[in-house]
């Protein structure tokens, strides 16, 4: 397949090259002089897809790296790195905030453009690591030296494509492929279509990829397995989810049986693979598939805690987990559990039932009839109706909370709320404000975005990004 048109939309031209790299020359200028100004021994370096080449068009993310000598204290690194990386961001009139990775970085909008500070050791090896942020130096010069000029398109290739079907990006959020892991790929395999190949007919979970035959993929119990040809006991593929693993396979499979098509029809449906997948947000429509499906959904929603964003997700996702299978454990059948959140004021948790009514009476189980000193108790406390079945007691007795709202109440209450798995953060947001409502009641209300709307879609028909 052709792919010079695509070419054309995502590699970044001169221009935007140009402007891209004299942003990051000014600034790296900048830190050096005011550095050797101050007497701080650092040297600020330009890291990751911008200095490799392997950046998306409209979407350069600069990666401004301040190496310190390996024997500079942590205490220095971080407040002279710091110093550093917001003067940079008041000379160039940007906006700043500081964020936290292994230890703390500065975040930086100037002229449009995302840019990261980050304060790191110098280190020649794996073995020198003081911190994780140390060996994205070393991945930097390991794909420029390694990754051939006629490769690059291939990287940008099968990062859009992996943005169009969703399956990029290695944060939470998403658990997908990180952009490193995607040059790697196109360094095991050679092209972009080797990689959708191997992937869609010779991928299996605890697939080992080493570049450099360290022979330690065997440490790790991870879905994809790539040892970092810079570091032999790191895993590059660690942060990437067996859901998403198993989505790029499946979409690497329709999009090569797309390709069969297009050679055979003269037709180009594949291309709509490397688009953003259309989520409808019509309201009207939404609750109807919800009325279609012919189940209850419930929502909680709340106020999001004021914590980094990488740290929400996580905490959303094992409490929607949590809650889930308690709600199971006491008989109700849940269809579909997701969570979403804008990240500023509203978060949520949405839970779709099979079952969500259960009768008014259950069958509790009791001791066994020759268990006599149990027995006893139980027939003290079930003197009346218990009966004997096989070789075991069992009574009858009310179910407290024979609907899916009043459990889900029960379990978020502050003195019931200990059965669920919760984080710190979370736990103290849901008991100051949390709010359970119906998802007709939701779907009336002020809150629903357009973002939250093509969620539910989402959250309905599952799967959208695999097909074109």
């Amino acid at each position: 397949m052709d792919f010079d048109a695509l070419l054309n939309e995502i590699k970044p031209n001169k221009i935007e090259k140009q402007k891209v790299e004299s942003l990051a020359d000014s600034m790296i200028d900048f830190i050096n002089n005011l550095a050797q100004k101050k007497g701080i021994q650092t040297e600020a370096i330009l890291v990751g897809s911008v200095a490799k080449n392997t950046w998306l068009s409209g979407n350069a993310d600069i990666d401004i790296f301040l190496h310190f000598p390996l024997e500079t204290p942590l205490a220095d690194l971080k407040e002279q790195g710091l110093y550093l990386g917001h003067e940079c961001i008041i000379f160039m009139f940007g906006k700043s905030e500081e964020r936290y990775a292994s230890h703390p970085y500065v975040t930086g909008y100037i002229n449009g453009y995302s840019v990261d500070f980050v304060p790191c050791y110098l280190i020649e090896d794996a073995e020198q690591l003081k911190s994780a942020v140390d060996r994205t130096i070393l991945h930097t010069h390991y794909i420029k030296e390694n990754l051939k000029e006629n490769q690059i398109d291939d990287v940008l290739i099968l990062k859009k494509f992996m943005e169009g079907i969703e399956t990029y990006g290695s944060e939470f959020k998403v658990g997908g492929f990180a952009g490193y892991l995607c040059e790697l790929l196109i360094l095991e395999y050679g092209t972009f279509n080797k990689v959708l190949k191997a992937a869609a007919s010779q991928w299996k979970k605890g697939l080992i990829i080493d570049l450099e035959n360290f022979g330690t993929g065997g440490i790790f119990a991870d879905s994809l397995i790539v040892v970092d040809p810079t570091d032999k006991k790191r895993n590059v593929a660690a942060a990437l989810t067996t859901h998403k693993m198993a989505e790029f396979m499946v979409a690497a499979r329709n999009f090569l049986k797309c390709s069969t098509k297009d050679t055979t029809h003269n037709t180009t449906n594949n291309l709509e693979y490397f688009q953003s997948v259309t989520y409808c947000n019509d309201l009207d429509s939404i609750k109807e598939e919800f009325a279609d499906n012919g189940t209850k959904t419930f929502l909680i929603h709340f106020n999001p805690p004021e914590i980094p964003s990488d740290a929400i997700y996580p905490q959303l996702k094992k409490t929607e987990m949590s809650l889930s299978s308690k709600l199971e454990l006491e008989g109700f059948k849940v269809f579909k559990s997701s969570y979403w959140t804008n990240e500023s004021n509203i978060a949520l948790i949405i839970l779709e039932f099979e079952v969500w009514e259960l009768p008014n009476y259950k069958i509790h189980e009791g001791p066994m009839v020759w268990d006599e000193l149990h027995q006893e108790r139980f027939l003290n406390k079930y003197s009346y109706g218990a009966w004997v079945e096989n070789d075991r007691w069992k009574v009858q007795v009310p179910q407290k909370n024979n609907n899916a709202e009043k459990m889900i109440e029960f379990f978020l209450k502050p003195e019931n709320i200990h059965h669920l798995k919760i984080g710190k953060h979370l736990k103290d947001e849901i008991l100051k404000n949390n709010v359970i409502t119906d998802i007709n009641e939701f779907l009336s209300s002020e809150n629903v975005s357009k973002e939250l709307l093509e969620f539910m879609d989402d959250f309905l028909n599952p799967g959208k990004n695999l097909w074109r």
